[in-house]
Order: C-alpha cells, then sequence, then structure tokens
C-alpha cells in the first residue's frame, strides 16, 4: 500500500514510503528466454581489451546474436516479439503464445514480465527558486576540490535511466549532448523507453517522446546531480563539463523488467528515435540507476537483468545504482535488482554530517544466498538539493539522491585519468580503496563497526579528491620505475 503526498508547488503526486522500493503486480508480456551458447569465453577476452575496442568486441558479440533472436521469431511466426540481443531474448506483449512455446527447445525458460513500482523519495522540501551557491555534497565528496584544479568532467559521456529528464532545465541544457547551442538533435541522445500505453497510459510525457520528458522529476534530480549548473553559481552537480543522455525507463514511477532492458540495450549501442542504427561508439561511460526491481516480480527468474548488467559492464561501462531504502527491514535489506548483483556498484545514503541515514539499505545480499558485501560505498543522498521540472530546485532524500554523486565522481576520475574509460573495474577499486571510513552504531553480517569494507556503509564515503590524488601517485610511480631502469 502506497501513501501518496501532494506536491502542490510541484504539481505532482508522488508515492511516498519508507520502503525501498515496493511492487503492484500488473498483467504484462511474456520473455522468452533463449539458450546461450560460446559467449562466456570470448566475453571474457574481450574484457582484456581497452578503451572502446573493449566496447565494441563486446557489442558485436552480443549483437551477433540477433540473428538467432530473428530466427526464432520467424520459425514460431511470432510478428509482435521484440529482440533483446543484451540478454539473449525476447519479448511479447501478452502470453497468448505460452502454450505452444513452452517446449520449444531452443527455449531455456518462460517468465513473466509484471508492472513494478518504485517508491519515491521523501520530498524535504518543494520547489525552490535558484540560488548562486554549490551544494554541500560536492564538496562533502570532493568534487569541488577538483573544479578548482580544473576536473570538471569534460569529455565523459553519462547516462541516466529513469522517470525522464527535463532537458531545457536551465541546469541542464548546457550539457545535454543533443544541444549545440542552438538547436537540439535527440538522436542517440534520448531513447523513450515506454513504447505502449499499458503502463499508465504514458503519463504525461505519453509513449515514444520524441524529445527527454520527466513525468514524476525523479530523473531531473538525480541528474542534476550528476552534472547540472546553472551557469549562475547554482552548482548542483559532480561533473558540470560533463555530456549527459537519458533514456526513460519509468511511467511516472512504474516500470517493467522490458522497459529496463528496453534501456539498457540502447545505452550499449545509443539509436535514433526509431530505434534503428544502433551506435556503439555513442555509449555512455557511467550510467546512474536509482530504481529497483522487486525479485518477488521475477525480476531474477529468469535473472534476466543481471545479465543486461553484466554485459553492460563487460562493455566497460560503470553501471552505478541505488541501494535502497529499506533500512528500518535491518540487516540484508539490500534486496532488489540491480543493487544486489556483484557487477553493479552499490552506493549508500549518508547524511551532509557525514552519518549513516537510518532508511538506506543493508547487506549482507540473502536474497540470492550469495551473502555478498553490500554496499559498495557510500555518499549523500539526504536532503539533496537539485534540478526539477520545469526549471526549478527542489530537495529529496534517499539512496536516490547518493548514487549520482557516485556517478558524478565517477566522470570526473574518467576526466582527469582518460584510462579509466571503459575501465570500470578500476573505477570501482580507486573509489573503495580512498573512501573515508564514518562513524557507525550499526552492524550487519558479522562485520563490526570499526571494520570495513562493511555491510551498512560498504568501504565508507566516496572522497573523489583523494582518488584523484591516489591516481597521481600511482602515474608518479610508474613514471619514476619506468625511468629508474
Amino acid at each position: 500500500m502506497f501513501s501518496t503526498l501532494k506536491n502542490v508547488a510541484l504539481g505532482i503526486s508522488l508515492a511516498i514510503s519508507m520502503s525501498a522500493f515496493g511492487a503492484t503486480p500488473a498483467k504484462g508480456g511474456i520473455w522468452l528466454q533463449l539458450h546461450s551458447k560460446g559467449v562466456k569465453a570470448p566475453l571474457e577476452r574481450a574484457q582484456q581489451l581497452s578503451g572502446d575496442a573493449r566496447l565494441l568486441a563486446v557489442y558485436n558479440l552480443l549483437r551477433a546474436r540477433d540473428r538467432e533472436l530473428k530466427a526464432f521469431a520467424e520459425k514460431y511466426e511470432l510478428q509482435n516479439a521484440e529482440r533483446f540481443w543484451l540478454v539473449n531474448a525476447l519479448w511479447l506483449p501478452d502470453d497468448s503464445q505460452r502454450a505452444r512455446l513452452i517446449h520449444a527447445p531452443e527455449l531455456a525458460g518462460i517468465s513473466e514480465d509484471p508492472l513494478l513500482r518504485f517508491d519515491a523519495p521523501k520530498i524535504e522540501f518543494g520547489a525552490e527558486n535558484p540560488v548562486a551557491t554549490r551544494t554541500p555534497g560536492q564538496d562533502l565528496i570532493g568534487a569541488s576540490a577538483l573544479w578548482q584544479l580544473g576536473v570538471r568532467g569534460a569529455g565523459v559521456v553519462v547516462a541516466g535511466e529513469d522517470t525522464g529528464y527535463a532537458w531545457q532545465h536551465s541546469a541542464l541544457i548546457g550539457t545535454y549532448r543533443g544541444w549545440n547551442g542552438v538547436s537540439a538533435d535527440h538522436n542517440f541522445n534520448w531513447y523513450d523507453g515506454i513504447r505502449d500505453t499499458s503502463i499508465n497510459a504514458g503519463g504525461s510525457c505519453g509513449v515514444s517522446s520524441v524529445q527527454p520528458c520527466d513525468d514524476g522529476s525523479h530523473g531531473t534530480h538525480t541528474m542534476g546531480t550528476i552534472v547540472g549548473d546553472n551557469g549562475a553559481g547554482e552548482q548542483i552537480g559532480a561533473a558540470p563539463e560533463a555530456k549527459w543522455i537519458g533514456c526513460r525507463n519509468m511511467s511516472v514511477g512504474d516500470g517493467r523488467p522490458s522497459t529496463y532492458l528496453r534501456c539498457m540495450q540502447w545505452m550499449l549501442a545509443p539509436t535514433d528515435l526509431n530505434g534503428a542504427n544502433p551506435d556503439p561508439l555513442k555509449a555512455p561511460h557511467v550510467i546512474n540507476n536509482s530504481w529497483g526491481c522487486p525479485p518477488s516480480e521475477t525480476c531474477t527468474v529468469p535473472n534476466v537483468l543481471q545479465e543486461g548488467v553484466a554485459n553492460l559492464r563487460a562493455a566497460g561501462i560503470l553501471f552505478v545504482a541505488a541501494a535502497g531504502n529499506s533500512g528500518a527491514s535491518g540487516c540484508g535489506s539490500i534486496s532488489d535488482p540491480p543493487a544486489i548483483y556483484p557487477e553493479t556498484f552499490t552506493v549508500g545514503n549518508i547524511t551532509l554530517s557525514s552519518t549513516m541515514n537510518s532508511g538506506s539499505s543493508r547487506g549482507p545480499v540473502t536474497v540470492d544466498g550469495s551473502n555478498r558485501l553490500k554496499p559498495n560505498v557510500s555518499a549523500p543522498g539526504t536532503s539533496i538539493r537539485s534540478s526539477v521540472p520545469p526549471n526549478s530546485y527542489a530537495s529529496f532524500s534517499g539512496t536516490s539522491m547518493a548514487s549520482p554523486h557516485v556517478a558524478g565522481a565517477a566522470a570526473l576520475l574518467m576526466s582527469a585519468f582518460p584510462q579509466l574509460k571503459r575501465a570500470p573495474e578500476a573505477v570501482e577499486q580507486i573509489l573503495q580503496q580512498t573512501a573515508v571510513p564514518i562513524s557507525l552504531t550499526l552492524s550487519c553480517g558479522g562485520i563490526g563497526t570499526t571494520t570495513w569494507p562493511n555491510n551498512i556503509a560498504g568501504h565508507g564515503r566516496i572522497d573523489v579528491q583523494a582518488a584523484y590524488n591516489a591516481m597521481l601517485a600511482l602515474q608518479e610511480g610508474f613514471k619514476n620505475g619506468f625511468e629508474g631502469n
């Protein structure tokens, strides 16, 4: 059951809850998962490459599966099947074909595509006017210190998958990759994953929107924390010179595995507005994901979302996600994809005074039996001021606000050290190794409050200035070692 808060100033209705991400089942389509053969070893080899060579190698491997998917659809006369080569699966908009396909030898399984509803972040303050200041979260993670060194995210492409984006917001338009200062070209820079009216009739954005649109304010807020800067002193984003692109995977906060994967596949090879002419060289370097998908609603049976996340990371794209807001449920409350996956860089929520927000979901991950330590790191997610449609600002709280700080920090590091692009493992490692321990009063999974990493705050609060300095030291050490030989 959802409680609803009517924010009159913003003119929106948002579902507010202290749980992480709730779910309301609704009739949807079905997934047809084909057997994957001979892909694992080539993918592992491709990950040994660097830069865009890694990206292209993985893309070509996965894209080749489209022929098999097309052949299956033709064999069984599935004219309305949508092909998802990212995960080697077909999506059908209804289950009318289930009975005749259930024994098809090519299939590894059939699963549902239910409607899923996320709980919106807590609204601390409603619509506000611009103020000539930077948000304290950027000071806390060390981003503003790097700005003074001229490191502001230039040369890096960040992306978001969310409720959409108000691209003409004064804090976002200047860094939108589809804007050249005079006119907009949304091809390869925006995609609407809501392609039919089955989810809230498409919301106020409708379906297949040909320009970025946000029917929930959530996406616009998260993107502001990554790149936002209105050029007049309103500095809300960690990487204000990075370029951004986006995909809408929820309509008024509701999505399905199909909408999530539609955006994931687009991220690996952005297309034009019609979904044609995919171009992997236009893929982002980092993706922020401030959403979750409950396993109780078949998001992990079969584990089709994990394969999507894993393949994006294999291609060299850093996949950052919110831990969730179910801390009140105690240990093991990080229980929803994509936060639970080993390939996801999962982020917990700390306050602006660098204490753990009690609502931040906690590890270890027990829902899949892995007992995996999560989150990976933590970042400011409490009372975070950022952009909201159409051209205003508001303060929200939740891990949804924490993960964009990490996405922005990653963009700063990639900008300063281009060798980190398409190297998500290295970015994760340096952010974890330089994270700052914080004072904790709770423990989970048998790991004490003074042991790091742990299942409350991960490796600690990110410090991108310390990560930058560590990278400089590594470079200097390599240089000295090379010259000494």
